[in-house]
């Protein structure tokens, strides 16, 4: 019946069913695993396995990336980043999102072909999603997490994951590997060696629920073990977690991937064996099926010495062997061998792409300036006005036709209505893409902003360019994917050439930003930059001469050629500048002067927020945060704007939460934008004219100051989170407003009293009271009885809800005895006795509002 269910699922989903290999028997091997050597065996259990002629085993890489779009592998739909899908609440989008991934994924494995080797980013191996709580703001890495809470992420990520499995755990479309197990985020500085100190609590209340949930709900059929170790074991070693806790607990049957060369750490930083073979082999042991890196090269010799058994090892391929199976690799059969091409970035994706930048905005503040009027004249201010990185965040892929916030902008409102200035760089010490406003074709009255590139299919620039274009900015996206159709697995070389003119006299450094490619061999891209004909940057591609200090003494136009010879594997190059703060400021409020209202997008960069970055200037350490302040000189442009008298919107784009007090004070509006993928400019503008009714919601407090934090090393949620934070955020978890407003009422417990095991069912009657249609998030949160250890209360249920004015709707809450338990401090969760509290609206409960109150009776203990 199972079978002929999922055959019928299929069907229906317009997916041709097929007859999957069955797993291996319990009592022996797959006749293919049974056949390989020792030597096999151990090459199969590293990330880029070799192929095996003899066997019919085909090479395979399984590392590729999907966070928000497939990563790496080229043009793809990139969606907002996940922190900005998790501001969306919208459990439905999460699954949508995971189902476009998993088929893009697809498209380029079925490109290659599934008989053929793959290499890296091209293979059904998804490892996404990151579901490890955002604890802390500071934190680089939260924004690939879908925030700060455990019912939340578990819900967005169970969906995601769904979607990129797809309805059959027998043919999975792509199998997601949920990251990072367990208990990490940060600080990156110490990532490989960082031992947690966490109590049984924390872990069961806060850190382990979400992945609970996205195996034992959403059945993610791989999981990846962490750099860290908890109380002096590391992860990837650790039986608790991946023997007692997954597969016992939770009935897990999939396979576990080490985060890259966690292996090697052990060895290297955690020193938890006194060998390479006892590190290897103790992972192994632990439950660890598959290395990324190349560090279980030492099982042979591990099995050698009887560290391991031959049978423990076998065990491990089995699995990894029954993933390819079901994946069709290998030649078994899969019901997704027919999707091409075609099915990259497709309208239906672009669309979706658009509806969930669309959702994720989160409007802060808002004094009764937005949303603005069609015929509004607006100067568009600020260092993430038009920047690529900011809409791709990181992991990503290469968006097709990515729309800044300026061009979005300049789409909706026509041109002769915005006036740009870049104001600012995001931080001291941080250079940024040379803005159009101070590049030109010429220097006639026929000029255009930009420069002139030109475009050859050869490295020396030798004969006419393929492609003549005008480049507004330098800043190409070269991750798997040339400028130029044709020039793919080429050597190439653009020359782009204009004139620069300084906005003022001054010092200015101008910096060739190449991004390395840290996978690739040492062959690098090599750049050169003219100025007035004279090279002032020459590197040959060992990153030694990059940048550039000079000084100019008037404002006149400067002729300036770059010439980028792409003869390496190198993913992108940008010409960027640190220019005079002084002069950058006057330039936007020059503009705001002349301008109805001002737009200024400030915020944070990936390329300051990040994963092990080696940024090290004030507030920001390699790739984490030391402060929470927006930066210095982007604070001083804001405060020179509002000194127009112009009405001053403020756009967050980032990451993670920033203290933004100033602007909550000053600013007539403020949104949060996050990093919003390849529709963000047309989301944020369609949103700043009303088009959109802005509907997201924080998956993370907004603090203050980083004074109200505990030490970021600190890894007790004492303190952290809205759930056990005692102190007044700036803006709390859950929060966003709308150009509407939202009523409740006729609010019911299906029951007052319940004993213990049983769960209880929430209804509410949510009214669009206000003159515009739009969505609300309804959220209900439990106050438990008083307890110990500090919880305030807790996300239990959600929902969105498209409401037009005047319209109601009841929405239903069916709340499990999980959903209605406690963590004691021993780490046992158990439905007990006492009075709760359950509150219903579109925030968190305030002192002020009416409570139900649920009594339960009796003691249930849950399982782990």
């Amino acid at each position: 019946m199972r079978s002929l269910s999922i055959a019928l699922m299929l069907t229906a989903a317009g997916i041709p069913a097929v007859v999957a290999a069955k797993p291996a028997a319990k009592a022996g091997l797959p006749p293919v695993v049974a056949q390989m050597t020792l030597d096999e065996k151990v090459s199969q259990t590293q990330a880029a396995a070799p192929a095996i002629p003899r066997l019919g085993v085909t090479a395979y890489n399984w590392w590729n990336e999907g966070l928000h779009g497939v990563a790496r592998a080229g043009e793809a739909t990139v969606f907002p980043q996940a922190i900005g899908l998790a501001a969306t609440w919208d459990v439905d989008l999460l699954h949508r999102v995971g189902d476009v991934v998993s088929t893009e994924a697809r498209a380029k494995f079925n490109t290659v072909g599934a008989d053929k080797d793959h290499g890296r980013y091209l293979g059904l191996t998804i490892w996404s999603p990151n579901i490890n709580i955002f604890r802390d703001p500071r934190w680089g890495r939260g924004q690939e997490t879908y925030g700060e809470d455990p019912h939340l992420t578990g819900a967005l990520g169970a969906a995601f994951v769904q979607g990129l499995q797809g309805p059959d755990p027998l043919h999975p479309k792509t199998i997601a590997s949920v990251k990072h197990f367990a208990v990490h985020s940060g600080p990156e500085a110490g990532r490989h060696g960082f031992d947690v100190d966490s109590s049984p609590y924390d872990r069961e209340a806060t850190y382990l629920p979400a992945f609970r949930q996205v195996v034992t709900e959403g059945k993610a059929q791989s999981v990846m073990c962490a750099y860290n170790s908890l109380h002096g074991v590391p992860a990837c070693a650790s039986s608790d977690l991946l023997t007692v806790r997954l597969r016992k607990d939770w009935h897990f049957t999939g396979y576990v991937v080490t985060d890259c060369d966690a292996v090697e750490d052990m060895y290297a930083f955690h020193f938890y064996r006194d060998t390479p073979e006892e590190n290897a082999a103790e992972a192994l042991k632990a439950g660890t099926d598959l290395n990324c890196g190349t560090y279980y090269k030492h099982l042979k010799t591990a099995v050698e010495k009887k560290l391991v058994t031959q049978a423990q090892l076998d065990t491990t391929v089995a699995r990894l062997w029954d993933a390819r199976t079901k994946l069709g690799l290998d030649g078994m059969a899969s019901p997704y061998s027919g999707i091409g091409a075609d099915q990259l970035h497709t309208p239906a994706a672009a669309d979706l792409a658009l509806k969930a930048a669309r959702e994720s905005i989160v409007l802060l503040k808002n004094d009764g300036v937005l949303p603005l009027k069609a015929s509004a004249k607006i100067a568009v201010v600020g260092p993430n006005a038009d920047t690529l990185e900011i809409l791709q965040a990181n992991y990503h892929g290469t968006a097709v036709a990515p729309v800044t916030p300026l061009q979005g902008l300049r789409t909706e409102l026509g041109a002769d209505r915005v006036m740009y200035a870049q104001g600012a760089n995001i931080a001291d010490g941080v250079a940024i893409p040379i803005p159009e406003t101070a590049l030109s074709t010429g220097t006639g009255s026929g000029q255009k902003s930009g420069l002139t590139g030109e475009y050859f299919d050869n490295p020396d620039f030798v004969g006419q360019p393929v492609l003549t274009r005008i480049d507004t900015t330098v800043n190409l996206d070269l991750y798997n994917v040339a400028p130029v159709k044709g020039f793919e697995n080429k050597a190439y070389g653009v020359r782009w050439s204009g004139y620069l003119t300084p906005p003022a006299t001054g010092d200015y450094q101008l910096k060739i930003y190449t991004e390395r490619c840290w996978e690739c061999d040492n062959q690098h891209d090599a750049v050169t930059l003219f100025i007035d004909d004279k090279p002032v940057i020459s590197d040959k591609g060992d990153g030694k001469s990059l940048s550039a200090d000079l000084r100019f003494e008037d404002t006149k136009p400067r002729k300036v050629r770059l010439e980028f010879k792409h003869t390496g594997q190198d993913w992108g190059v940008r010409l960027q500048w640190q220019a005079p703060p002084e002069a950058q400021v006057a330039e936007a409020v020059k503009a705001a002067q002349n301008a109805d209202a001002v737009v200024a997008f400030v915020g944070l960069s990936p390329d300051i927020e990040g994963e092990e970055l080696s940024i090290l200037v004030p507030g920001f350490d390699r790739g984490d945060r030391t402060d929470l302040a927006l930066p210095a000189r982007q604070a001083a442009l804001l405060k020179a704007l509002k000194a127009t008298g112009k009405p001053l919107i403020v756009v967050n784009l980032s990451g993670g939460a920033v203290a933004l007090n100033w602007a909550k004070d000053n600013a007539d509006a403020l949104l949060q934008g996050w990093y919003p993928g390849e529709a963000g400019g047309t989301a944020i503008a369609q949103t700043l004219l009303g088009q959109n009714n802005p509907s997201g919601r924080l998956p993370v407090t907004f603090y203050k100051s980083v004074q109200d934090l505990p030490p970021f090393i600190d890894y007790r949620m004492e303190g952290r989170t809205y759930r056990y934070f005692k102190g007044e955020a700036l803006y709390g978890f859950g929060y966003g407003l709308s150009y509407t407003t939202f009523g409740y009422s006729d609010v019911r417990l299906s029951n007052a009293s319940v004993a213990a095991g049983q769960g209880v069912t929430l209804t509410a009657v949510v009214t669009n009271t206000g003159q515009v249609e739009g969505d609300e998030v309804a959220q209900v949160y439990l106050t438990p009885p008083a307890n110990d250890e500090g919880l305030q209360h807790s996300l239990v249920g959600f929902t969105r809800v498209h409401l037009k004015p005047g319209e109601s709707r009841q929405v239903t809450f069916d709340l499990t005895p999980r959903d209605l338990s406690m963590v004691d401090r021993r780490g046992n969760r158990a439905q007990a006795a006492g009075d709760y509290r359950l509150f219903v609206g579109g925030g968190q409960p305030k002192p002020t509002d009416s409570q139900l109150t649920l009594t339960l009776t009796g003691h249930q203990s849950l399982p782990k």
